[in-house]
């Protein structure tokens, strides 16, 4: 064993017989994340299986997830809303298609107090029912279209015996958007305006690529015409489901009797949509970026950008710390933090914050001092660089950008790297069995996408994409052998 590994072997034995640091690989996967979740402060168990307690940081990430989202759903003239957490039963079974896609994931209230309630209130799994109960009385006219609504609130779904923080737990975190037209190509435009903005969220602050493309006809929203999904890849070769958008056209309309007098006098039923973007994002961002040694952020979506550390001696310590302090104002746009915490030596605060994901740090002592110079680290690749302290405010600002951009690209490339076509059942279970995502075509049969889930142990289709090979006319489905549909994404899936 070499020094370089001995050191390195030393410091994760120090680590875990010290209770700090990360003491596995992120092949682990599971325990890996885990041990990110507590030991980064992003969250905590509950007494409650599956209910998560969301922690400062993660609930700070979250908060710029949510007002990036909101202000540009607010330019499209979305406004927010609140309808109740309860839902009545018979409110709930007014759309059969709906309630028995959700029917195992409702948990209900059927007592108050000592007194047994006369009909059982579901804890809202979603707000399709009690919103359009309402959607029904405030519509009558065209002149009341579109009437276009959000919610951000959480969802209680009680379905699953192994849940997974942030990917999959039982209540979450999320927006409703429910927005109703008139008509339906005005309904249907509205889908690029969404997902071009779960997208820009997606991309531009978490850093992170997706397949974005419409769901199979199984995997459809219970109660959707369709559904648009983005789709995620995960370091332990599954997939996760991101943000989505489902055009209702008239199911719900019909089921909840949402009509209107149109221009001509004309009774009709309103068409309308639904989406979300939920806290999973934020388990998804934390395990595609995340390394060894922790938690890394995309800067963009980092609370705190910079962490200043100064490197203190008695004779000197004076000095340092003013500098630090002029430090932390003129880099106070990037929420700069100052750890001058003196019970602890410089080592153990750059494990420290390495394991809380601070994009840059930067290390201030004496001789910095004397140079006029700081040391900049950076989280996402581990290097350092001495930066005169009259550029350091542009060099902080174009190593941000340079992290952003690399966090990106590799996540980026290791999605392009796990898609891998193929023509046949036995190529798709070979892909499946190295964790990646098959590219493969099939019919719209849902027994074809029942045969899948189950020769393949749950695998299942992602999305479908909009551009098709232009092969899908002489393709046959993997399952069947007959004329192929589509060529689709398919993965194991949260």
């Amino acid at each position: 064993m070499d020094k370089a590994k001995k050191i390195v072997e030393a410091k994760k034995e120090t680590e875990k017989q010290s209770g700090l640091g990360i003491t596995v690989e992120k092949d682990d996967f599971s325990e890996w994340f885990t041990q990110i979740m507590l030991k980064a402060d992003l969250a905590d168990y509950s007494s409650v299986s599956g209910c998560l307690v969301i922690r400062p940081t993660a609930y700070a990430i979250w908060e710029k997830m949510r007002d990036e989202c909101d202000k540009r759903f607010k330019k499209l003239g979305i406004r927010n809303a609140y309808f109740p957490l309860l839902i009545p039963e018979k409110t709930l079974k007014k759309e059969k298609e709906h309630v028995a896609g959700f029917s195992p994931e409702v948990a209900w209230v059927t007592e108050a107090g000592d007194t047994k309630l006369k009909e059982r209130l579901a804890i809202r799994p979603t707000s399709e029912t009690i919103i359009y109960e309402s959607y029904s009385k405030w519509i009558r006219s065209w002149r009341d279209l579109p009437l276009k609504l959000n919610l951000w609130n959480n969802v209680l779904r009680w379905e699953f015996k192994h849940p997974v923080p942030f990917l999959r737990g039982r209540e979450f975190l999320w927006n409703e958007g429910h927005t109703v037209y008139s008509n339906k190509e005005d309904a249907e435009a509205e889908k690029d305006e969404i997902m071009g903005i779960y997208k820009e969220i997606c991309e531009d602050y978490l850093a992170l690529p997706s397949l974005i493309g419409r769901k199979s006809k199984k995997e459809t929203f219970p109660g959707a015409e369709y559904t648009i999904s983005m789709e995620f890849y995960m370091p332990n070769g599954r997939c996760t489901q991101g943000p989505d958008f489902h055009h209702d056209g008239e199911i719900f309309a019909k089921a909840y009797d949402i009509k209107f007098l149109d221009k001509d006098g004309k009774e009709s039923y309103a068409q309308q949509n639904t989406f979300a973007i939920s806290t999973r994002m934020l388990g998804v961002m934390f395990a595609v970026h995340s390394d060894s040694k922790g938690l890394i952020l995309p800067p963009k979506i980092a609370p705190n950008k910079i962490v200043i550390v100064p490197i203190l001696f008695e004779d000197s310590k004076d000095k340092v710390l003013k500098k630090c302090k002029e430090l932390m104002s003129k880099l106070g746009k990037f929420e700069s933090l100052l750890d001058d915490r003196e019970e602890y030596k410089p080592g153990w605060k750059f494990n420290e914050w390495e394991m809380k994901g601070i994009p840059i740090r930067i290390e201030i002592g004496p001789k910095d001092l004397e140079n006029d110079s700081v040391m900049v680290y950076r989280r996402d690749n581990g290097k350092k660089e001495a930066v005169k302290l009259k550029n350091l405010e542009d060099r902080v600002s174009e190593i941000l950008e340079e992290i952003q951009k690399y966090l990106f690209d590799k996540a980026k490339d290791s999605l392009n790297n796990a898609i891998i076509e193929v023509a046949s059942f036995e190529e798709m279970l070979r892909v499946l069995k190295e964790k990646k995502i098959a590219f493969s075509p099939l019919c719209e049969n849902i027994k074809c996408e029942e045969n899948l889930k189950a020769e393949t142990q749950g695998a299942k289709v992602l999305n479908i994409p909009d551009k098709q090979p232009t092969k899908v006319g002489k393709s046959v489905c993997v399952i069947c052998k007959k004329k192929a549909n589509y060529f689709a994404y398919v993965g194991k899936s949260y």
